[in-house]
C-alpha cells in the first residue's frame, strides 16, 4: 500500500508476467490492475478492483488500511472484468453501495448476476466523504459505452479508468520513477482509444479546466510529472490532420500474378482520376501502427483475393482483422480478386468491408486467374467509377 496523496492509495496489483492481454494485445513489459483506496473523516471510497485471480492480493491490499466491512462506496468507473473482477468478493464482506454511471446497469448486472441497487451518476454528480469530494465525469466509449472518470478537487488528482493507460509494469507505480514506457503509452492508445478519437476530444473538453497535478489510470504508471503532457499526446493523435487530396490504398495477394495486374489497373483508374494512390503486396507488407495510420488516414481501402480452396487468402484476412482497432466508418471498400473455378474470395472482402462499417457501393470484381487485357481494362474502368465515390470537388494529389 502506497499513500499517493493525503488520504488516497493505491491498493492495486502488478502483473509483471503477462504477455498477452484479452488474446490479441501484446505487454511486452506486462501490466497492473490498479485500485484506489480514499479514506475520508466520515466515510471510505474504493475506486475500482482487479481482475479476479488477483483477488486474494487485492483483498489483502486494501485490508492493510481499513476492514473490508468499512468501505462505503465501491466505484466502477467501467465494468470490464480486469477492472471489477473483484468487485463480488468485496461486496461479501461489506455493506458497500456500487457507484457507476447512468449507462453501466446492464454491465453490472452481468457481472453480479443480481440486483445490487446502484447509485447512478452522471455529469458533476458529487459525493461527500466528509473532507473529501468526489465528483463524476462522463466519458463514453473510452472505451467502453459505461466508462466515467473521478476528480477529487481537494487533491488535485483524476482518476481516468483506462484512458491515458498502459499495459505496463514496473517496481515503481509514477511515472517520473519507473523506466521509460512511452512504447506502451502509444501503443495502448493505438490498439484501444484510436477508434475512438471524437470521445477522446469530447472527454478532454471536460476536464481540460480543471485543476489537475496528478492523473491515476487504471492500468500502468500513475502520472505525477507532467500529466499534462499526455493528455495532449492524446490530443495530437486524435485530432483530425487536414489534408487536401484524396488517398486510397489498395493491397491484394497474389500468388500467380493475376490479382496484383487487376490491383494495378484499379489503381491506374484512380490515379488517372486524380485521388492519390499506394499499392501494397501483402506477401511482404508488415501490419503494423504504421500501416493502420497509414489506413485510418486513408479514404478508400481496396482489397483483393485471388480465391484459395473457397476461400481468400490468410494475409487478406490478417488485414481486416487488424482493423477492428480503426474506425473505419465512411471509408469507401471494395474488393476484387482472380480465380479458376469457384471465386468467393472477393465476396466474402466485400462482405467484410461492410461489416466493418465501410461504404461499399460496387459490387466486388472478378476475374479468370490469368486476366485478360479486356479484364484489365474493366478493371481500370472501376478504378475510376470508384473514383468518383473518393474524390471530393476540390482534391488534389501530392507531388
Amino acid at each position: 500500500m502506497i499513500e499517493i496523496k493525503p488520504d488516497i492509495y493505491y491498493v492495486g496489483v502488478k502483473n509483471p508476467d503477462m504477455r498477452i492481454f484479452d488474446v490479441f494485445f501484446r505487454t511486452e513489459s506486462g501490466t497492473t490492475y490498479n485500485s484506489y483506496l480514499i479514506v475520508g473523516k466520515e466515510k471510505i471510497a474504493l475506486i475500482d478492483t482487479v481482475k479476479e485471480p488477483f483477488r486474494d492480493e487485492f483483498i489483502k491490499n486494501v485490508e492493510e488500511i481499513v476492514p473490508l466491512e468499512k468501505i462505503n462506496y465501491i466505484i466502477t468507473l467501467h465494468h470490464e472484468p480486469d477492472h471489477s473482477g473483484a468487485l463480488k468478493y468485496i461486496l461479501e464482506k461489506s455493506n458497500a453501495r456500487v457507484v457507476i454511471s447512468k449507462t453501466a446497469g446492464l454491465f453490472l448486472k452481468q457481472i453480479l448476476h443480481r440486483d445490487a441497487n446502484p447509485l447512478l451518476v452522471g455529469d458533476n454528480d458529487k459525493i461527500s466523504l466528509g473532507n473529501i469530494t468526489l465528483e463524476f465525469i462522463q466519458a463514453p466509449f473510452l472505451h467502453w459505452p459505461d466508462t466515467m472518470f473521478a476528480y477529487i478537487p481537494e487533491r488535485n488528482i483524476l482518476f481516468t479508468c483506462d484512458f491515458l493507460g498502459q499495459h505496463f509494469s514496473d517496481e515503481a507505480i509514477y511515472n517520473d520513477e519507473s523506466r521509460d514506457f512511452t512504447y506502451a503509452f502509444e501503443h495502448y492508445y493505438k490498439i484501444i482509444m484510436r477508434p475512438f478519437k471524437d470521445y477522446v476530444l469530447q472527454a478532454i473538453k471536460k476536464i481540460e479546466n480543471k485543476n489537475i497535478d496528478m492523473i491515476a489510470p487504471s492500468h500502468g504508471m500513475i502520472l505525477r510529472k507532467d500529466p499534462w503532457k499526455y493528455v495532449d499526446l492524446y490530443r495530437t493523435w486524435s485530432t483530425p490532420k487536414p489534408r487536401d487530396y484524396r488517398r486510397a490504398l489498395v493491397f491484394y495477394a497474389s500468388p500467380y500474378g493475376g490479382t496484383g495486374k487487376l490491383a494495378n489497373s484499379i489503381a491506374k483508374g484512380l490515379a488517372d482520376s486524380g485521388v492519390y494512390v499506394e499499392i501494397f503486396d501483402l506477401a511482404g507488407t508488415v501490419i503494423d501502427d504504421s500501416l493502420l495510420d497509414l489506413i485510418e488516414n486513408s479514404d478508400a481501402l481496396i482489397v483483393g483475393s485471388s480465391t484459395l480452396n473457397g476461400d481468400a487468402i490468410k494475409p487478406v484476412w490478417d488485414l481486416l482483422s487488424s482493423l477492428t482497432t480503426i474506425n473505419m466508418r465512411n471509408k469507401i471498400g471494395f474488393a476484387f480478386g482472380t480465380f479458376a473455378w469457384s471465386g468467393e474470395a472477393p465476396k466474402f472482402i466485400e462482405n467484410r468491408l461492410k461489416d466493418l462499417k465501410l461504404k461499399v457501393p460496387e459490387t466486388s470484381f472478378r476475374a479468370g486467374i490469368i486476366p485478360t487485357e479486356e479484364d484489365l481494362q474493366r478493371a481500370a474502368e472501376m478504378g475510376k467509377k470508384l473514383a468518383g465515390y473518393i474524390i471530393g470537388p476540390s482534391s488534389s494529389v501530392p507531388a
